[in-house]
């Protein structure tokens, strides 16, 4: 069965989860996700039954609204991307414009899951970006009019026939989640990059808000302390560039390698280089034989 996404989502992990949830625990009670982005992880191992309670969190209030509706409403979404999606067809419309119009209202307050959705499946690269006001200014991709309301709808039902009653929402920082965190839940933590932040760590234009290094460390020793496992997806490298500071040896941590496939950004400089992302795993979770062959594959 193929594994249902809401839209294409710059630093979604779709494409690698497979990988990542090779090192979950065989058994646990509840998965968090305190940067769920759009949960292709919490999706893949609701699919994968890997268990049946969810907590996820972003502190893009939009965004999580816009999963929390795909849940437990999926139809009420269908249907105001659709009437939206339609819209930039109407006579007199020029669909750019339309974009934009949408754009404005949407950063004007009009910060509805529809319109949240409608300007994720047009922007460049499915690519969000904001200024520093946190006002979305991404522009609109000009060869394309955004997922069909039809692909759409097939994939917030399945997602919602995943997630439905299973899961939890919330938009608060990631440390008041992970304050909550208790035995017999699972992490999974894909933080705001240090490779894509600028100099001070905390503010880039891919991220509402960022993660300052040190005070993540210091969340990840507090987990640590209370015995509840997690995996970290945290920078890497494409080519001979290492992107970012490694988590420090004495969090205890298993860092691997998992091969992201060709770069886009090398591909566009005229080079042919691939992605390796840095994942950072819990003692328990791995073994020396895991480590070995997940090396091999890496560097195949």
């Amino acid at each position: 069965m193929r594994v249902p996404h809401l839209v294409q989502y710059q630093g979604s992990k779709r494409m690698i989860a497979p990988e990542i949830i090779k090192f979950f625990p065989k058994s646990f009670h509840r998965l968090i996700e305190p940067f769920c982005g759009t949960c292709a992880v919490t999706i893949l191992a609701a699919m994968e039954k890997k268990c049946d309670k969810f907590w996820v969190n972003d502190i893009n209030a939009p965004l999580i609204q816009l999963m929390q509706e795909c849940v437990n409403t999926p139809e009420k979404l269908v249907n105001g991307y659709s009437d939206i999606w339609n819209g930039q067809f109407c006579e007199g419309e020029n669909n750019i414009d339309y974009f934009y119009k949408i754009r404005d209202e949407f950063n004007n307050g009009m910060k509805d899951p529809a319109r949240m959705l409608f300007l994720l499946a047009r922007v460049v690269k499915g690519a969000i970006r904001y200024n520093a006001d946190g006002r979305l200014n991404q522009s609109c991709d000009k060869r394309r009019y955004g997922t069909k309301p039809e692909m759409i709808a097939n994939n917030a039902y399945s997602i919602s026939g995943l997630l439905n009653g299973k899961t939890k929402f919330s938009s608060v920082d990631y440390k008041d989640i992970l304050a909550m965190a208790k035995q017999g839940d699972f992490v999974y933590m894909d933080p705001p990059y240090q490779g894509t932040s600028k100099k001070d760590n905390r503010r880039d234009n891919r991220y509402i808000q960022g993660v300052e290094f040190d005070e993540f460390v210091k969340e990840l020793e507090k987990l640590n302390d209370k015995g509840i496992d997690y995996i970290v997806s945290y920078d890497g490298k494409t080519g001979d560039k290492i992107m970012g500071k490694s988590l420090p040896e004495f969090l205890g941590l298993t860092h691997i390698y998992i091969n992201a496939g060709i770069s886009t950004q090398a591909t566009l400089n005229g080079k042919k280089e691939i992605t390796y992302e840095s994942v950072y795993v819990s003692k328990n979770l791995i073994s020396k034989q895991e480590v070995y062959e997940q090396m091999k594959l890496c560097l195949a």
